[in-house]
């Protein structure tokens, strides 16, 4: 464990030392955040000016919402997706076997190489909007509801990034999947909004086909104290076994893996 820490320190170190050479990428990181971050509460403001509750959720509950939402998404798009992007054009382009060679677990390596240091923009403002929502909210969330929520958020942020690993090792059987994260990335932007308020067919596609339900919604649910036992079980149980069904299906992967070589 010692040894993956120090792997992704390593390449949090280059991730910096890159983005320093195009600070201009901080700006425009910049901009990318406020606009996000303007668009989701200018959509809190519309809302809220016709009605006081969506869903049964308050104006307090849905800006937790847009906290979680912007906290995993920057979480994510840091480290995970540029670094499974960049291991889909290494399958592309044959060039993963420089990676399959090092001395260290390949899956790892590939989840961590790439960082990008401005998406942490999104991981601070993600954390000052939970704040503002949680003194909204005042006494309503206690220790017991932080506890919960810290381990359904560890919870998702482990899913979505098995997920994501899943259909990144797609790579190994199609050619070209290079918007595949994309359209990930287009059908997460439904998690600004809990999914009880979807139709039952969206509801249930987004809890089990694309677990954003889980990444999302459930944390914010042990936040404002919402979540039942079997949703919190659920997401832990999934938590649990996803992982392990993507190192299997990367395992099979990389036997059909033929290399620059081939």
């Amino acid at each position: 464990m010692v040894t993956y820490l120090r792997l992704l320190w390593i390449h949090l170190r280059l991730g910096i030392l890159n983005e320093l050479q195009y600070r201009t990428n901080l700006v425009i990181q910049l901009i990318q955040s406020a606009v996000g971050l303007c668009t989701a509460l200018l959509g809190l403001g519309v809302i809220f000016s016709k009605t006081d509750r969506l869903g049964g959720w308050s104006a307090s509950e849905l800006l937790t919402i847009v906290g979680v939402y912007t906290l995993v998404a920057g979480i994510t798009q840091l480290v995970v997706q540029p670094s499974l992007t960049r291991f889909m054009e290494d399958v592309r382009l044959g060039t993963l076997d420089f990676t399959l060679t090092k001395p260290v677990d390949a899956q790892v390596l590939v989840s961590v190489r790439q960082v990008e240091v401005w998406k942490s923009i999104d991981i601070v403002v993600g954390l000052v909007v939970l704040a503002v929502a949680i003194s909204q909210l005042g006494a309503s969330v206690g220790l017991a509801q932080a506890v919960v929520f810290l381990i359904a958020l560890l919870a998702g942020v482990t899913i979505i990034y098995s997920f994501l690993l899943i259909l990144a090792t797609c790579a190994f059987w199609f050619i070209r999947l290079d918007n595949i994260l994309n359209i990930f990335q287009s059908m997460y932007e439904a998690g600004r909004w809990p999914i009880g308020i979807y139709p039952p067919w969206l509801r249930a596609m987004l809890t089990f086909l694309v677990p954003i339900g889980f990444a999302i919604t459930v944390p914010t649910e042990g936040l404002v104290g919402r979540l039942t036992s079997p949703n919190l079980l659920g997401a832990i149980a999934l938590a649990i076994a996803l992982p392990l069904i993507a190192r299997l299906f990367w395992k099979i992967g990389i036997r059909h893996y033929s290399g620059a070589s081939a």
